[in-house]
């Protein structure tokens, strides 16, 4: 054998090299590294060197032959009768080297093992080994025996059962031979051992169950029985049993994956519906994503998609605007049309009588119940008159109210422009006028206050013929009214009007369809939930109707009209407050009955998702366009805002009020605005934001009463809207820059120019206008023209100091960091901060 190195012999005697260098220095070798050569004789001396160290020796000195054993031991895992188990498999190598000079070395010498420990647990491993498959031959002997008893039991069944059937066969026989009616005694039971047949012939088929003899998976095997019985019944055994029966069912090799439609929001038990999987599964995958939820819990779409895909299917959106769109088609307006009441709008300025007007018609006393002697919501009322019915809707006439009177005139069938006769046309009459004329309403005009003194009709139609709404008695197609709210002068003329504008107008419903309209108000009780007003304009609502209204939905749990007293149902033009919807829609927004609840959920939810794409896809390219404009510019001054107004057209129209009160340099930003009482998280969040409160004819809670308190919060109520917009100028007006002015307190002329070694250069002056001040700031002016501003270095009155030199008096004056010369001005001046309003 050729030289290697130390690694090489150490792998060929399967030691490690460590062990190997300590065995060759303890032999007296001098290799000491792994990359070492070993020679033909170093091997030798270390083999004797070994053999010595086992106790052996021979005459020459050197071993005649020396056997080296390796082994590995490693596991396999393998399919069993009682599913799958582990069993150990020990590869053993041996290699024998022998002394070339005696080759024919006896082969019953001694062998000399290199490692004693390994061979011991070589020897351990065998006999567990052997135990192991005894063990194992025994079980195998006992399912044989349980198989052959098994078999034995199944073929003695078989052969009864084949001696009855040609029992019966026979007997039926007989019976056609002979004619004879009476059946055997064992008829019904033949008839159920055939029944049951089929069912015993596939158990035979299929062969014993697991655990009886024979394994899942195996056959009937005929033989043995053919073998124990006589060949007659042998023959017959072969023709019905089969050479090999196969499973009748087979377990999908690969995983089927579901394309899931996935709605805008959809129940955990139907999102396991669509995969076809047990809610739990589902379940059990949230859980382990983080979002714990219930069977009945609604997701929304992202996160039902998130679930799909993590349960290994496709996700796909569901594209909701089709189902809205079939929601809102399915509703049918079919039907026999019948008149309906006229819906009356009143508008007009404030403080022209419009509510006082409705008042008297109603006989009712709504003007005592506003804040401030205006109308501050829009007021629905069903009125029953001598002259038909009618329903009116009372805007309110505030500037701020804008939106609500324009929601007012898109929901109206008429419009009663209320005009003073002592006051005239004012700037929100023309924005009523501007809003009926946008909706295509026709106009009535109430020309009202006609008792007073100072009334004078005809300015007031001069003016709204200016305006483009001309009388009829002057050619026009508007019908003037003169009525007096106080005395009640003209009102039966007005609802005459009212009334034949609405039978030229012919007004159209359809009682049987579902009710469909407007909706007026909304609001949230603190002890009733949401409660919205709502204008049925078709159909008739029903209590217990589920109505989809804007963003929200639900079922209608209660109805009152304008009276609070409770309505079973509401037909065509008739206002009436609902509960039960699961939020406050705006003022504005249109419902409709529909018949599925979930189906009106997914809508809901469409529309809030899309809602929220369009505001934020808003909000980012108003900063967008926005980015450049201030690049460079001064952060404008925030004023931040928490709103919490009683119902939600207030809502929305303060919001807007105040946002329009923002300049370039201050600005209003409502943080939070809602409807309802206010909370703690309102406290909160305004906390954080170090926002102020508002609360608009709403309270606090006794928590955010104490938090107020607790952290210094400014919360304020109102309860009249000019008395907030007023609150909020002012504070705008304290967050502007003040407004810097000056004024000129001085002027000195320079008659000569002197230099001093002490004080450097000095002007002789002569005061000419006011009082020269010591320390305030000056300029120098040459030829009316500023060519230096600063300070004053001195002021001097012949040799003594002083602060002040008035006018017609001469003084000394030295400009710092300045040389003035003969004719010269300086100018002294002070700078005042001015405090600004918005």
């Amino acid at each position: 054998m050729a030289e290697v190195t130390v690694k090489q012999l150490a792998e060929v005697v399967g030691v490690p090299v460590e062990r190997l260098l300590q065995q060759m220095s303890d032999a007296g070798l001098s290799q000491k590294k792994d990359s070492d050569s070993v020679t033909e004789d170093e091997r030798q001396t270390l083999l004797v060197h070994l053999k010595r160290s086992h106790g052996e020796d021979d005459e020459a000195g050197t071993p005649r032959r020396i056997t080296l054993k390796r082994k590995t031991t490693s596991t396999l895992k393998v399919e069993g009768s009682r599913g799958k188990k582990t069993v150990a498999v020990e590869v053993r190598k041996k290699r024998t080297y022998v002394k070339r000079a005696e080759a024919e070395v006896p082969q019953d010498e001694p062998e000399v093992m290199v490692d004693e420990a390994a061979e011991a647990q070589r020897k351990a491993e065998a006999e567990a080994a052997a135990r192991a498959e005894a063990e194992a031959a025994a079980q195998r002997e006992a399912d044989e025996k349980a198989k052959a008893e098994q078999e034995r039991i199944d073929a003695e069944t078989r052969r009864k059962a084949e001696e009855e059937r040609l029992k019966a066969e026979a007997a039926a026989t007989t019976k056609e031979k002979t004619g004879r009616k009476e059946e055997p005694a064992d008829a019904k039971k033949d008839h159920k051992r055939k029944a049951a047949a089929p069912k015993r012939n596939e158990r035979e088929e299929r062969g014993p169950k697991p655990g009886k003899g024979v394994k899942r998976g195996q056959g009937f095997d005929a033989s043995f029985d053919d073998n124990r019985r006589g060949p007659k019944m042998a023959r017959r055994t072969k023709l019905k049993a089969p050479a090999q029966s196969k499973h009748q069912f087979e377990r999908p090799t690969a995983p089927v994956v579901h394309e899931v439609q996935v709605p805008e929001a959809i129940t955990v038990a139907d999102l396991a519906k669509l995969m076809t999987v047990k809610a739990a599964e589902v379940i059990k995958v949230m859980f382990k994503m983080g979002a714990a939820a219930t069977i009945n819990q609604v997701i929304d779409q992202d996160t039902a998609i998130l679930v799909v895909e993590e349960m290994g299917h496709k996700a796909v959106a569901a594209d909701q605007s089709s189902i809205e769109d079939k929601v809102l088609d399915d509703i049918s307006y079919e039907g026999e049309e019948a008149s309906r009441a006229p819906v009356v709008t009143v508008m007009g300025h404030v403080d022209h009588g419009k509510t006082s007007l409705l008042d008297y018609i109603r006989d009712t006393k709504v003007t005592a119940g506003e804040s401030g002697g205006i109308t501050q919501h829009i007021g629905a009322y069903h009125v029953e008159t001598g002259h038909g019915m009618i329903s009116f809707l009372d805007t309110p006439g505030h500037a701020a109210f804008t939106a609500m009177r324009a929601r007012g005139a898109k929901a109206t069938d008429i419009v009663i422009l209320v005009v003073a006769a002592d006051d005239g046309v004012m700037p929100q009459t023309e924005e009523a006028i501007q809003h009926a004329r946008a909706a295509g309403v026709p106009l009535v005009v109430a020309i009202n206050k006609i008792d007073k003194e100072a009334a004078d009709p005809d300015r007031v139609k001069t003016e709204l013929a200016g305006k483009e709404v001309v009388p009829e008695d002057w050619g026009g197609d508007v019908q003037f009214v003169e009525v007096s709210a106080k005395t009640g002068q003209g009102i039966d003329q007005l609802l005459d009007a009212v009334l034949l504008q609405s039978e030229m107008l012919e007004l159209k419903a359809v009682p049987s369809a579902p009710g469909v309209g407007v909706v007026v108000e909304a609001r949230l009780d603190k002890g009733r939930g949401t409660v919205a007003t709502l204008l049925v304009q078709n159909g008739t609502l029903r209590q217990g109707d589920i109505v989809l209204a804007g963003l929200n939905y639900g079922r209608v749990r209660a109805m009152l009209d304008e009276n609070g007293k409770p309505v079973k149902e509401a037909g065509p033009s008739i206002p009436v407050e609902i509960l039960g919807l699961d939020g406050a829609p705006s003022a504005g927004d249109e419902f409709a009955v529909v018949a599925d609840e979930r189906k009106a959920r997914e809508v809901a939810n469409f529309r809030q998702g899309k809602y929220r794409e369009v505001k934020l896809a808003r909000q980012q390219a108003a900063k967008l366009d926005n980015l450049f404009a201030n690049m460079g510019a001064d952060q404008a001054a925030v004023l931040n805002v928490v709103l919490k107004t009683d119902v939600r057209g207030s809502l929305e129209a303060l919001t807007s009020a105040l946002v329009d009160l923002a300049t370039d340099e201050v600005k209003v930003n409502v943080v939070s605005g809602g409807v309802g009482g206010i909370t703690e998280s309102d406290v909160n969040l305004a906390m954080a934001s170090s926002a102020v409160i508002f609360g608009f004819n709403v309270r606090a809670d006794g928590g955010a009463k104490a938090l107020v308190e607790k952290e210094g919060v400014d919360m304020r109520y109102y309860s009249v809207i000019y008395d907030i917009i007023d609150d909020v100028k002012q504070a705008l007006g304290g967050m502007l820059a003040p407004e810097l002015r000056e004024e000129i307190l001085g002027i000195a002329e320079v008659r000569e120019v002197f230099r001093s070694p002490k004080f450097g250069q000095v002007a002789g002056c002569m005061v000419t206008e006011g009082t020269v001040y010591r320390s305030k700031k000056i300029r120098v002016l040459r030829d009316n023209v500023v060519v230096h501003e600063g300070e004053l270095d001195s002021l001097r009155r012949f040799k003594d100091n002083v602060q002040e030199v008035r006018n017609g008096m001469e003084c000394g004056i030295g400009v710092k960091n300045y040389d003035v010369k003969v004719g010269d001005q300086i100018e002294v001046f002070s700078v005042t901060e001015v405090a600004r309003q918005l």
